[in-house]
């Protein structure tokens, strides 16, 4: 299967091709049997009646005169001896026996009851380089009476078939290019919009706006490109409508929590002004991380940057502020993304990892068309039946409902959101030797984009 192609295109060509084909070496050996069956039948038919006639032939000539005659009539195919003596018989073949049956009843009546008799000798050709040389395989040696103790023994050498016919094979290749430019044609048609089909849904799926699909080609194709025109049209209006919510929400929040920091102020209660500050404090953190969540996939256009760079600044930064935080290094891993969202993603398991894992060691590593960004940190773990349910928005493995101990629920969440539109993904999983091992694996290339050219970009 190595050698089957992988596109429509080239599979519609091959396909058809190979049909027209066999269809015409079919009907090909369909005639060519057909007629060599109608051309052995006549051949047979005129070599038992000229090997009849020259046996009547010989039995009216002087016995002097039947060598010279023999010699006479003998040419490319054609080999004749007299014998006398009494015939010895020699068995015969179910088909050797149905010739000499049929060339027997071509004799005349005063010779039905002399011997008759038919051999298929390997034929090695003739040691007398007088004849003409006959490629053949097999010779017919007829035996039939000239008069009592005379035979006349009668070969006659079937040449090798003919060759293929030339005018079928031209029409067999005429036929296949006829065939190969119409499944080309129809390839075209059908396969490039599909292409392009593809292409786009490919570059949605990375978060970024689709290009329209030319709506073109067969009817079934177009309707295809008609509805996801329509759907990225709906999804562009709904994601559209979905952020001007977000930003008035946003405001809308902000603005009375803002207030209420103000009015908290004016409360003489020192140990209420303070719980009362903690739950404005969450409630702003819940707020931002919900807004960051639902944006984090979108809105910002790519850019190529330097991962190794990237995440080497977030554990920087980290690292000035006292965390517990490691960098192993990195060669340089030119990668077209969106930067922000790639810094917020790897900023929230650097710091998860801190949070619950006492530290955070972090490397990168290539794998086939990707990077990984590795974070390792030596905690307790995440359970193998709550590694899923971890990515959901508002889980906390943590039991209690303090921001300090649990956080909001939803780092997780923007990592998974960020990684998928990326076309990437995160997975959790033991460390070796303890600990928890977050792995961000993201693609080197987006879909539908060429390969990105090395760049290193300051963060």
């Amino acid at each position: 299967m190595r050698l089957w192609p992988r596109t429509l295109g080239a599979q519609l060509i091959v396909v058809i091709t190979v049909a027209v084909l066999l269809s015409n070496v079919a009907v090909a050996l369909w005639f060519e049997l057909g007629s060599e069956r109608l051309n052995e039948n006549d051949l047979t038919e005129r070599m038992l009646d000229r090997a009849a006639s020259i046996s009547t032939m010989m039995g009216s000539i002087p016995p002097k005169a039947r060598t010279q005659a023999t010699e006479a009539l003998e040419g490319r195919l054609w080999r004749f001896r007299i014998v006398t003596g009494q015939y010895v018989a020699q068995p015969m073949t179910s088909d050797e026996t149905k010739l000499a049956v049929r060339l027997r009843a071509m004799l005349p009546e005063k010779s039905a009851k002399l011997p008759v008799a038919v051999h298929f000798r390997p034929w090695k050709g003739d040691r007398d380089p007088g004849h003409q040389s006959v490629e053949a395989t097999i010779a017919i040696e007829m035996t039939l009476p000239v008069v009592r103790n005379t035979q006349l023994v009668a070969t006659f050498i079937r040449p090798l078939g003919p060759p293929w016919p030339i005018e079928m094979t031209v029409a067999a290749l005429v036929a296949v290019l006829v065939a190969s430019v119409a499944g080309a044609y129809i390839a075209r048609r059908v396969a490039r919009p599909l292409s392009k089909l593809a292409n786009a849904a490919a570059i949605a799926t990375q978060g970024e706006t689709a290009p329209r699909v030319p709506e073109e080609g067969p009817e079934d194709v177009r309707h295809a490109a008609e509805a996801f025109n329509a759907m990225m049209d709906q999804v562009s209006r709904t994601l559209e409508s979905q952020r001007h919510l977000l930003s008035a929400v946003g405001h809308d929040l902000r603005t009375p929590i803002t207030a209420m920091r103000i009015n908290i102020e004016f409360v003489e209660d020192s140990e209420l002004r303070e719980r009362l500050q903690k739950n404005l404090d969450e409630l702003q953190d819940l707020t931002e991380s919900v807004l960051s969540t639902v944006k984090g996939a979108g809105g910002e256009a790519r850019r190529q940057i330097d991962l190794a760079s990237l995440v080497e600044s977030v554990c920087a930064d980290l690292d000035d502020l006292g965390e517990p935080v490691t960098w192993a290094g990195h060669d340089p891993a030119p990668l077209s993304c969106r930067a922000n969202e790639i810094r917020r993603a790897v900023r929230n398991l650097v710091e998860n990892a801190v949070s619950y894992g006492k530290c955070a060691q972090v490397s990168m590593r290539d794998a086939p068309g990707a990077y990984e960004v590795v974070i390792d940190d030596e905690g307790p773990g995440i359970p193998p039946e709550d590694r899923t349910r971890v990515f959901e928005p508002f889980v906390r493995l943590e039991g209690s409902r303090n921001l300090e101990t649990g956080g909001t629920g939803l780092g997780l969440t923007l990592v998974k959101a960020i990684a998928e539109g990326h076309g990437g993904k995160i997975t959790l999983d033991d460390r070796p030797g303890g600990g928890l091992r977050a792995v961000l694996h993201l693609p080197r290339r987006a879909a539908g984009t060429t390969e990105p050219r090395i760049a290193k970009e300051a963060l």
